[in-house]
């Protein structure tokens, strides 16, 4: 499971939203947690914290339906725009690839955001 020889995906969705040294950093992260073992499902939820400090951020890895979680922190001193939106990141281990896309509950709020937008 997630053997890093495959191809690295990253879709559209999290490139407009998530900043690329922040894309680099989970996927070293993943390297690191398979290292360790810490890989038991083939889908793994990242979720970013609100909280930051100058130079790191913090995110929570999810496995198993959230039954297996894990906190980190990842050096990173750029923009934190990103944060605070409640984005989730899927991270999917497909036969050839492993795939980073934005949950689909993130995409769901967007659609209805877009929607009470039109409304007003």
């Amino acid at each position: 499971m997630y053997e890093m020889t495959k191809k690295l995906r990253v879709g559209d969705d999290v490139k407009e939203l998530i900043p690329q040294a922040v894309i680099a950093g989970l996927w070293d992260r993943l390297k690191a947690m398979r290292k360790e073992k810490l890989l038991i499902d083939s889908t793994m939820a990242i979720m970013f914290s609100d909280d930051y400090e100058d130079n790191k951020i913090f995110f929570m890895t999810l496995q198993k339906s959230g039954s297996f979680a894990n906190e980190y922190e990842m050096a990173y001193d750029g923009p934190k725009d990103f944060l605070g939106h409640g984005t989730i990141v899927i991270i999917k281990d497909r036969p050839r690839t492993i795939q980073m896309s934005i949950s689909d509950a993130n995409k769901a709020e967007d659609t209805n955001d877009d929607a009470t937008d039109e409304q007003k």
